[in-house]
């Protein structure tokens, strides 16, 4: 296990009748006048919004709102964001939704306090130095930004979806949790939302790092969670176990407790992005087409790990004389689960197109330090292409 440093700071209310408590903790935290920031219509159609806004009503607490928030969040809403925030002296930021109403949160609050583009954070002309507190009404289980110390946004001019730089200065200070609000998703979004946070493990499972059985054990135990609760969710959209299961997975997923002491890859996301960038997909629907080729792809680097990962996750009986079968066994399996799920297991299924691949892996160029990304194994142009070529069979 290599030396490490954890801090994770959001106070985290957890069940049913939380959101109760949300303009207590904005007043506990520092709060005086807050800028809500949330997607469409599902906020108020679950009651998630009626509820916090009667909870900052009853606690004195006034707000101005910026919704309209979209998928794989834009610049454009960003900016306007930064804008209204001083505008109205705000000093906190809510964000009522899932990741991406909390990754725009996080983005103007730590653009509001710089003087220049905020951008600039993103492409390391300025440091990420302040931040304005952000709280976080949770109605999604899926990006675990709830926890996190990063971002994820989409600068329009470029079309270039980057993620911040990590820093424990945007951590939400409270995170809401109430698991009811979940129930009332499309079946579609419980899937991308497992999809994603398995993805969020397997991003830290995967590793080089040797001595690390605590964390392994921890990452198995929250990816069986999610293979047991997900489909409960989807056949049973009330089940309260399994959304309680599923949300609070999807925080630990990401906020970096299992991940601790151990390196860690990210090469399916860094590549899924330019899929969400190129399709505007569902991150969690591109997450399911690249994860499974990224493992066919990397699979020889450590066949051990991945007659483990079969075994300890999926129930795969392990064939000591050719563990590589174990090993395909593991990845086929994780195939079907997500096709069960109803995800999307090719490029077409997404939308996209194989004469892309080249377009793609010329706009991941643009990115300063493009190449190679990832840790398991560095992931070079070539072997870029070559995961994009297993999307499309």
């Amino acid at each position: 296990m290599n030396a490490f440093t954890f801090y994770s700071p959001t106070l985290f209310a957890f069940g049913e009748g939380a959101e109760q408590q949300t303009g207590e903790l904005v007043r506990r935290f520092g709060g005086h006048r807050v800028l809500l920031v949330y997607g469409g219509g599902s906020v108020k159609r679950n009651g998630a919004y009626d509820a916090v806004t009667e909870s900052l009503r009853a606690s004195g607490i006034p707000w101005d709102e910026l919704g309209g928030v979209q998928p794989n969040p834009k610049s454009g809403l960003v900016y306007e964001g930064i804008e209204l925030f001083r505008k109205t002296n705000a000093d906190f930021l809510l964000a009522i939704g899932g990741g991406s109403s909390i990754d725009t949160a996080k983005a103007i609050g730590f653009g509001a306090p710089y003087g220049g583009d905020f951008w600039d954070i993103f492409t390391g002309k300025a440091p990420l130095s302040a931040c304005m507190p952000v709280g976080v009404v949770l109605t999604i289980a899926a990006a675990g930004s709830e926890g996190s110390n990063s971002c994820v946004i989409t600068q329009e001019a470029g079309n270039m979806k980057w993620g911040s730089p990590k820093s424990d200065l945007i951590r939400p200070r409270f995170a809401v949790l109430n698991p009811r609000y979940t129930c009332t998703l499309p079946a579609f979004q419980t899937a991308c939302g497992a999809v994603d946070m398995f993805s969020h493990i397997c991003e830290r499972y995967f590793s080089n790092t040797p001595d690390v059985a605590l964390t392994d054990r921890l990452c198995e135990a929250l990816l069986k969670t999610v293979l047991d609760a997900a489909p409960r969710a989807i056949a049973s959209p009330g089940d309260m176990a399994a959304r309680s299961d599923l949300m609070w997975t999807s925080t630990l997923a990401h906020n970096n407790s299992v991940g601790v002491g151990r390196d860690q890859d990210w090469a399916s996301h860094q590549i899924e992005h330019e899929l969400s960038a190129f399709y505007d997909c569902a991150h969690g629907a591109g997450l399911a087409v690249v994860t499974p080729a990224w493992m066919e792809y990397v699979m020889g680097h450590d066949v051990a790990r991945f007659a483990r990962f079969a075994v300890n996750v999926f129930g795969a009986e392990m064939d000591y004389a050719n563990p590589e079968r174990t090993a395909r066994e593991g990845v086929r399996r994780l195939r079907t689960f997500f096709h069960a799920l109803g995800m999307p297991a090719t490029l077409a299924e997404l939308g996209g197109d194989e004469k892309d691949i080249p377009d793609m892996i010329a706009h991941r160029r643009e990115k300063p330090n493009g190449f190679p990304f990832g840790n398991f194994v560095k992931i070079d142009p070539d072997g870029m292409e070559a995961i994009l070529r297993l999307c499309v069979k």
